[in-house]
């Protein structure tokens, strides 16, 4: 069985230039996908540059995954139409973690590493992974793939896992 990580917050801040998939405009939500854990923002109405500050959790497992998201327009009367899809690999995020734990870093701000947009990720323009507070986070922009236009901030925390509770003294 896989053991956990951490724990994964991922916010998911807004959205620019997203593509017209109604008369005038879209009513966008996001889908994220970690393994077999979803998550879903609200609905925002007629909006192309949404913005959602919605916080979703994720349980990270110790086989580092893609974190995967696809936008949709919502539709009253028929399927929900695609606005685009976008990925982000964690592998930078969990490294960075392991990283500050043997640097001891905890307090402050700290960058840990820089990633660059490259053809094997969807990066809009680079992210620093830093550590804030104790906490590994990352602020990304990712390019919607399968659309015209389309960019989607997140924000990713990487949390420790709870520690075990200790075991009571005889």
């Amino acid at each position: 069985m896989a053991e956990a990580v951490g724990m994964l917050k991922v916010i998911v801040v807004q959205g620019k230039r997203l593509v017209i998939r109604d008369f005038k405009s879209s009513d966008p939500y996001v889908i994220v996908k970690l393994g077999n854990q979803t998550a879903k923002t609200k609905v925002i109405n007629s909006c192309l540059n949404p913005v959602w500050n919605e916080e979703l959790s994720f349980s990270l497992m110790d086989s580092v995954g893609v974190l995967n998201l696809e936008v949709f327009d919502k539709d009253r009367f028929k399927a929900d139409d695609k606005m685009g899809h976008a990925h982000l690999s964690l592998q930078p995020l969990v490294s960075a973690a392991r990283l500050r734990q043997i640097l001891g870093v905890s307090s402050g701000e700290t960058t840990l590493r820089k990633v660059i947009p490259d053809p094997e990720n969807c990066l809009v323009r680079e992210s620093s992974v830093s550590c804030v507070n104790g906490e590994v986070v990352q602020d990304v922009w990712l390019r919607l793939c399968g659309v015209e236009s389309g960019e989607i901030q997140l924000k990713i925390k990487l949390m420790d896992p709870a520690p075990p509770p200790a075991a009571a003294a005889p």
